[in-house]
């Protein structure tokens, strides 16, 4: 299996991407000047061996024909005077061969095409050759002429000087040795800008990132400091304009919240005391209505039902109210599990067969946690099950590890048997006031009691949790630890 490769850091990338530049420079720089100064060397050396060469051959006269003693002497005296190095001088007239070394007296490096090109060239040519052991050499070969007319003659007698190009050679090793030897320093004397300039790209962006750390973390006050006119001064600017907007935005959002939070609160308030005379009266007149007219009582009945809603609701508020204002304290006691739901049953009255306790072994189960708090929330996940689902509606308790490993916590299901919950409507159903069905505006519930089960749970440390059974239903999970601590 291919391991996939970590991607390099931005520094990294940075240093890399300069040193390479520099390195393609310095290469670049390196293979540009060591061409011109080969070619600046070796040009040299071939001007001033053909100049030198037809100086020679042009001061002296040449008599035809030529015999085999008279051409040994001028390529011998032509020898003596080889400029820039010593050179060998061959000489070819017809078929007489003549050369400074006396034997042999043709050179290997003297090619065929040399000879063809100096036969329709009077001003003479020159190759750069290697022998058969690979050393170079220069060969110039010059014609003997007269001039006729104005016009240069050939007069047959060629003749060619071979000179070894070895300083030459030793001048070009010598300039790549030093140009291979002085790249890696410059190349390590490079990585100092290139780390000057990576840090001065990375700060304004670790700083960025720093910045929006802070952002995330709610210190909307947070800003960089903006310094030159480059791009990632503009990218700073834009930071701190969009931390401005937002700190502004989310300041407006948590002045309405605060006063819509304390709007709900106060009204809750100051309906509580109207509502308990209401519901006073409300209860006196239920038990005249068996004497009332039916038009009466029926009236006075439904006036009673929504006088008990709107107390629920009011109580709601208030108990949501004390949640968004942190008021809402845990108040811990040692609490037998399966005597608590009995209790929430029996009040309500839904110990009558519709709602099932499974317990098993957690029949003896006790935990630590806030009585009333826990009885809230298992009347509303119950009460919403019969509500919204149908009976039987099924209870269990039971105990399992934390969602971290973090010891045993206390799981309650509460499962009906209803159609389930819509999957649009799932990832809204602990929203305050949300209804599945936009046409249902009136209901038995407030609204808020999952949302209150949804705060008392995380009162106690642990979370609520809604999903749909494997057969149907919805199914609602309670999980919090077992030692809750206020």
């Amino acid at each position: 299996m291919l391991r996939r490769i970590a991607p390099l850091g931005l520094r990294t990338r940075l240093i890399a991407a300069f040193l390479l530049v520099a390195t393609i420079t310095a290469v670049t720089t390196a293979a540009l000047t060591y061409q011109k100064a080969r070619n600046a060397i070796l040009t040299q050396t071939q001007d001033t061996a053909v100049s030198t060469l037809r100086d020679q051959i042009e001061q002296e006269g040449m008599q035809l024909p030529v015999d085999q003693k008279e051409l040994q002497s001028r390529v011998s005296d032509i020898a003596k005077r080889g400029k820039p190095h010593p050179w060998t001088v061959f000489g070819e007239y017809g078929t007489l061969r003549a050369s400074s070394n006396i034997s042999p007296a043709t050179s290997t490096v003297v090619t065929e095409a040399l000879r063809r090109k100096v036969t329709v060239n009077p001003h003479g040519a020159f190759q750069r050759v290697e022998d058969r052991t690979g050393k170079p050499y220069l060969v110039v070969a010059m014609p003997a002429v007269f001039a006729r007319d104005g016009v240069r003659q050939p007069t047959g007698v060629v003749f060619y000087a071979t000179m070894p190009l070895d300083a030459e050679q030793a001048t070009v090793k010598a300039m790549v040795g030093a140009a291979q030897q002085g790249a890696v320093p410059g190349l390590a004397i490079a990585l100092i800008p290139a780390l000057l300039a990576a840090r001065s790209v990375l700060r304004p962006v670790r700083d960025m990132r720093s910045a929006a750390q802070q952002l995330g973390q709610g210190r909307l006050e947070t800003r960089i400091e903006v310094s030159g006119a480059d791009e990632l001064a503009g990218l700073a600017r834009t930071f701190n304009e969009t931390a401005r907007a937002l700190e502004h935005s989310v300041a407006e959002l948590r002045e309405a919240e605060v006063r819509a939070r304390r709007f709900a609160a106060d009204v809750s308030h100051e309906l509580r005391t109207p509502l308990a005379g209401m519901l006073a009266v409300t209860e006196v007149l239920d038990e005249d209505a068996e004497r009332l007219d039916p038009d009466t009582a029926k009236a006075l009945r439904l006036i009673s039902a929504e006088t008990g809603k709107l107390a629920v609701l009011v109580e709601d508020l208030m108990e949501i109210s004390r949640f968004d204002a942190r008021a809402a304290e845990l108040n811990l006691d040692d609490v037998d599990l399966a005597e608590a739901v009995g209790k929430t049953l029996e009040r309500r009255h839904w110990d009558d067969g519709r709602v099932l306790v499974v317990t098993g072994p957690a029949a003896e189960l006790r935990a630590r946690l806030d009585p009333r708090r826990f009885d809230v929330v298992l009347a509303n996940l119950v009460g919403n099950a019969l509500r919204h689902g149908s009976a039987p509606v099924r209870i269990t308790v039971r105990t399992g590890p934390g969602p971290d490993g973090d010891g045993e916590r206390l799981l309650i299901e509460v499962a009906d048997s209803g159609p389930g919950i819509a999957p649009d409507v799932l990832p809204h159903i602990f929203d305050r006031f949300f209804k599945a069905d936009a046409a249902r505006t009136r209901s038995a519930g407030s609204g808020l009691g999952l949302a209150i089960s949804l705060e008392n749970a995380r009162l106690h440390g642990g979370t609520l949790r809604a999903a749909n059974g494997p057969d149907g239903g919805a199914v609602l999970t309670l999980d919090i630890p077992l030692e809750a601590r206020a």
